[in-house]
């Protein structure tokens, strides 16, 4: 088992970090949470079927690890309502990106910020398919959903993504080119 957890935990502990640091928005919390996520793992890897990857089944409970940081957040639809700007109709960014992440494509950076106007639901397909790099079928088993919900939630995330992408473009100025969200 320990070889097992550690080959685990080696292969895929930057890519959980990853994820959950883009669910949150903050590396701290992140952190945190992936030890959470390890301990779970652990607890639980003697009961591990199979019926998946390890990578699915693991991507798995880092999802339910970050829906219940989100339930435990008291009060969190009120601190919602309080980050949003009124008079732009935009959220209040609290967590700058850390400078040690460095993003080399600007329009990553767009989609990143654009990121926190989608549901949780909506955030989890987005950075499972495109950052993380799975497939339709991985996400679906990662999240316990069908296919179609999957390409559903994809559908309406990039919708949410092109519409505030093209808002902050016309926002910060830029040429009025179209704004390109395409599916991978």
């Amino acid at each position: 088992m320990d070889s097992s957890f550690d080959q685990l935990y080696k292969k895929y502990h930057h890519e959980v970090f990853q994820f959950l640091f883009y669910m949150v928005r903050n590396k701290e919390h992140a952190e945190d949470l992936v030890q959470e996520v390890y301990i779970r793992v652990f607890k639980s890897y003697s009961g591990f079927e199979g019926k998946s990857s390890e990578k699915t089944w693991l991507f798995s409970i880092a999802k339910n690890v970050a829906i219940d940081f989100f339930r435990k957040q008291k009060g969190w639809k009120e601190r919602l309502l309080e980050r949003f700007d009124w008079c732009t109709n935009q959220m209040k960014d609290e967590y700058p990106i850390p400078e040690e992440i460095t993003v080399q494509n600007e329009e990553i950076k767009w989609v990143y910020k654009c990121l926190e106007f989608c549901t949780v639901d909506q955030r989890a397909v987005i950075i499972l398919r495109f950052i993380q790099d799975q497939s339709i079928a991985e996400t679906a088993l990662t999240l316990g959903w069908t296919e179609s919900k999957v390409k559903t939630t994809q559908h309406r995330s990039l919708k949410v993504l092109k519409k505030y992408m093209e808002m902050l473009y016309v926002k910060e100025g830029l040429d009025s080119e179209k704004v390109r969200v395409e599916r991978l």
